[in-house]
């Protein structure tokens, strides 16, 4: 495992994407709208409609290598698990432990 020093915030989500493929459960859906489901392309979302099509645990809408460089493939709709899901928050913590990533520290 690599040492706890801090990072910087600011950038690491491109730079990690732990939480994307942390797990096949968390990339669900909780509070979008109709209209905003709508708008996810139909072949990212799950059979059960509930959240994000994943591959094993990964997200499908995610692109690059976790922990190197990522981007989300739909990140202006994406789900609402997503957006809460902050640098260096318990679950941001939780992936990245995963992943072997260094814990972000927050201020």
């Amino acid at each position: 495992m690599q040492g706890s020093s801090p990072i910087d915030p600011s950038s690491c989500c491109q730079s990690c994407g732990a939480c994307c493929g942390y797990s096949a459960n968390w990339p669900r859906f909780s509070i979008e709208s109709d209209e905003e489901l709508a708008a996810i392309p139909q072949a990212l979302v799950n059979e059960r409609q509930s959240g994000m099509r994943c591959e094993g645990d990964r997200c499908s809408a995610l692109q690059g290598d976790i922990g190197k460089a990522t981007a989300c493939g739909i990140y202006a709709m994406r789900p609402e698990v997503c957006r809460t899901c902050m640098p260096g928050d318990a679950e941001c913590a939780m992936a990245r432990r995963k992943f072997r990533l260094p814990m972000i520290a927050i201020a």
